[in-house]
């Protein structure tokens, strides 16, 4: 940082960065400096205000989730991010300094968003939303644009159909079970007791507590399922399976995914495919006409300051978290 508070600038300068020294647990984490990223071609160079913090985030950190694009040690991790920018690529493009921006980073190919700068391709990156603050603009793009990919562009939500969303209150959940339900699906969401009522509030028909029954007991066929959270746990993504109709469709994060997934499908009768989030601006100015009427609305459970991020991981990795986890990166 400047004397004057403001963020270093590239140019052969520092930013402050959250530091990843090996793969390894929440403690392989620290704050130090790292050398400013400097934008090249196209990217746009933003200063991050505050930046979400995703499963893919800790997964990586861990040595799996993109763990495969990190080139060298310290990296540095972060893929949600709401902020200002500080140059653009050319003096007329369409987003320029001062502007109040959010998006998803190039991370770990390219810098990532627990840093006080980050570059991007312009694509990944539209103007924040103004009704929210930048802390709730962080928790929004990757989660919200995974749930727009398996809700619209696969499961194709519309009247009539059924979606059940396993982990209904979680990041992704929580806009999956709103997207469903604008687009009138009927929709039944699995999460807690303690969450049941919000995720009703949120559009869900009906909840099922995990903790209570068995959701393939509780409820008659769907014609999609969003699975959120697959084999990880007493096999949720395998049984989901059985309450899909002849022809429906499961859609798996590749995180929750199985090695038999193909398979097992076949032999259920039904279509199973992983999905990956694809950044694109165009989605996400569509998500963000929905956050400003008030159609689709975020929900940040805590927010950390920068110094804490290792906190922010274990809290995201004890899987009892509302909505989403957002780190302070600057003041504002």
């Amino acid at each position: 940082m400047t004397p004057s508070g403001e963020p270093t600038t590239t140019g052969g300068r520092t930013m402050r960065a959250a530091l990843l020294d090996r793969f390894g647990d929440a403690s392989a984490l620290r704050i130090g400096t790292a050398p400013a990223p400097t934008p090249v071609l196209s990217e746009v160079l933003v200063r991050v205000m505050a930046a979400g913090v995703n499963p893919l985030d800790t997964s990586t950190r861990a040595g799996d989730g993109a763990a495969a694009g990190i080139g060298g040690f310290p990296a540095v991790l972060g893929s949600d991010f709401s902020g200002v920018v500080v140059t653009a690529p050319y003096e007329s493009f369409e987003l320029q300094p001062g502007d109040e921006v959010y998006g998803v980073s190039s991370a770990p190919r390219g810098s990532g968003s627990f840093a006080e700068l980050v570059a991007v391709p312009p694509h990944h990156l539209a103007l924040k939303p103004k009704v929210l603050t930048h802390a709730e603009a962080a928790a929004v793009p990757l989660a919200a644009l995974t749930a727009w990919g398996a809700v619209v562009e696969l499961a194709h939500a519309h009247a009539g159909q059924r979606i059940l969303v396993h982990a209904g209150a979680g990041g992704v959940g929580h806009f999956a079970v709103q997207l469903a339900a604008y687009f009138g699906a009927t929709v039944i969401a699995t999460t807690s007791a303690v969450n049941e009522a919000w995720v009703r509030s949120l559009g869900a028909d009906e909840v099922v507590d995990y903790h209570e029954r068995r959701f393939e007991e509780a409820m008659r066929p769907v014609d999609a399922v969003i699975d959120l959270v697959g084999d990880r746990h007493d096999h949720v993504g395998p049984r989901s399976l059985a309450v899909l109709r002849p022809g429906g469709l499961l859609v798996t994060l590749p995180s929750t995914g199985w090695p038999t997934l193909a398979g097992d499908a076949a032999a259920a009768g039904v279509r199973a495919t992983k999905y990956r989030m694809v950044p694109d601006n165009a989605t996400l100015a569509v998500i963000t006409r929905l956050l400003t009427s008030g159609d689709l609305k975020v929900a940040v459970q805590e927010e950390f300051p920068f110094d804490r991020i290792a906190d922010a991981q274990r809290l995201l990795e004890s899987g009892h978290v509302r909505g989403k986890i957002v780190v302070r990166i600057s003041d504002y």
